[in-house]
């Protein structure tokens, strides 16, 4: 129970503090950037400001976060709060940035007590073969016990959050708090997380079709008939939510400004490191047509493409059409379309957990510049399933070694190279165990073989390719990205394929 909770959140947070000098990425910068820009100008300055490269590109609450966390940074170093082009990273200033993300954790920790609570009631206090298991086995292999292992002690949430630097683990906290009150029927509650949670980060709209239908179907439309005053009560808290994260900077008149910043389409199809995702596929596929073109003797339109120089920018493909962020979208709504469906006709809170996560495996396949940790959006949820199926967890373990593999290369100095294995495989070894001593599951020889197929992909990238050929530093990335995307895509469809067919 709650005990249980607090050990493993306490454990977690002994590790994090051990992370603390580790190495930080520009979105360390980022943040701290946002935290000058909103304590030093007006709000209405906030997404105008381009004094920094690292400009406010996230929606109005996490500005408003910001807000509210750089009135305790003053007492850890005032200079952090300056708005300048240069970086700015003090002992102190670390020392508060780091601090300030495990503090926000708090919010997932309450996300894994809700999901937990009787109320939910998913999740049994007793291992699926109890009988005549000890007490103290009893409370620690519960699914409710294994689930908190999986999310607070998440390999991915402490590569992204607590070494390269972000505050995903408030984000997907609010996340699952939204999913616990949906399972729990307080729908309203439900809704207005999921509201809040937009207006913290606009990635999450690519679940929103889930949240939009189910509560449609399950809280507004009962026995044939439309609840009129269910369907106003839901659009007022949702457009509350809006207007108050929304509404001030529209009346300002900064509606293109928030627009171009939110969603800035020219960054191009793929992020520098390639997301593991359907588009990495394509490009390897277009990498390997210029070759065979070569060997042929024919002529090529435009020489060299521009999807591998590590850039963030519009990039063109050479053989294969370039891919247009209209085109993106439509394949991204194409796909959920059949689960949205699903849900509609089964209505049921299983139905609505295993929706919003093909709608997240969607928009990672096919999305427009998707980063590598937004697979954290499929592999988090997903937890809540494993913990309860053998075959969704064989699913889930091929989508988080896969997945967090891919996250590996964000931390790329050779002194954090022993620390992010070593993190990798523990929890991978460890929550195999766990989740097995819940489910019982088994992989199958060819699920086995791939994922032992990391240990040579490991020795090839991270040794043998920079030995000798390190002229081609993008070529361990491509690989990485190519490999892992094999599994994730294969998880997808399988995934896909079980929901379409009621086959859990």
């Amino acid at each position: 129970g709650a005990v249980v909770r607090w050990l493993v959140f306490l454990l977690a947070t002994g590790l994090k503090l051990a992370l603390m000098p580790s190495y930080r990425s520009t979105d360390f910068e980022v943040h701290r950037n946002w935290l000058a820009v909103t304590h030093s100008l007006p709000w209405t300055h906030w997404y105008l400001d381009a004094t920094s490269q690292w400009t406010l590109d996230y929606p109005p609450l996490f500005a408003w976060f910001e807000w509210a966390l750089s009135h305790a940074a003053p007492l850890f170093d005032p200079g952090m709060l300056h708005v300048q082009e240069e970086p700015y990273a003090s002992p102190n200033t670390v020392v508060f940035q780091r601090l300030s993300v495990m503090v926000t954790d708090l919010v997932l920790l309450c996300a894994v007590g809700q999901l937990c609570s009787a109320r939910t009631g998913m999740f049994a206090s007793t291992p699926a073969a109890g009988a005549g298991v000890s007490g103290t086995r009893r409370l620690v292999a519960s699914p409710a016990a294994v689930l908190a292992l999986l999310l607070l002690l998440n390999f991915g949430l402490f590569i992204v959050d607590h070494i390269h630097f972000q505050y995903n683990g408030m984000l997907f906290g609010i996340m699952l708090l939204s999913i616990a009150f949906i399972l729990q029927g307080r729908f309203l509650l439900g809704g207005f997380m999921f509201a809040m949670l937009l207006n913290f980060k606009h990635i999450y709209l690519y679940i929103a079709p889930i949240y939009f239908i189910y509560l449609l179907r399950v809280y507004c439309l009962q026995d044939g008939r439309l609840w009129f005053f269910r369907l106003v009560a839901l659009g007022t808290v949702v457009l509350a939510v809006f207007a108050a994260s929304l509404g001030p900077f529209l009346l300002v008149g900064q509606g293109q400004a928030l627009l171009q910043r939110l969603f800035p389409f020219k960054r191009g199809l793929c992020h520098a490191f390639w997301a593991p995702n359907f588009w990495a596929l394509y490009n390897v596929a277009d990498k390997a047509l210029v070759v065979a073109a070569r060997v042929a003797g024919l002529p090529l339109a435009t020489p060299v493409a521009t999807m591998t120089g590590g850039l963030v920018a519009e990039q063109e493909h050479v053989v294969l059409p370039s891919v247009p962020p209209a085109a993106t979208l439509i394949l991204t709504v194409v796909s959920i379309l059949p689960a949205v469906w699903r849900v509609w006709q089964l209505r049921t809170r299983d139905s609505f957990l295993r929706g919003l996560i093909l709608c997240a495996f969607a928009s990672f396949a096919f999305g427009w510049h998707v980063h590598e940790k937004a697979i954290l959006i499929v592999t988090l949820p997903l937890s809540l399933l494993a913990v309860l199926s053998a075959n969704d967890a064989r699913l889930w373990l091929l989508l988080s070694v896969s997945g967090h593999y891919s996250l590996l290369p964000l931390i790329f100095p050779d002194k954090e190279y022993a620390v992010k294995v070593g993190l990798f495989l523990a929890f991978t070894f460890g929550s195999y165990a766990a989740v097995r001593s819940v489910t019982g599951f088994n992989l199958n020889k060819l699920e086995g073989a791939y994922l032992a197929g990391f240990l040579p992909l490991e020795i090839v990238c991270s040794f043998l390719l920079p030995r000798f050929l390190g002229h081609l530093p993008f070529l361990p990335l491509l690989l990485v990205s190519v490999y892992s995307s094999v599994g994730i895509l294969a998880a997808f469809v399988v995934f896909y394929t079980r929901f379409w067919k009621g086959s859990f």
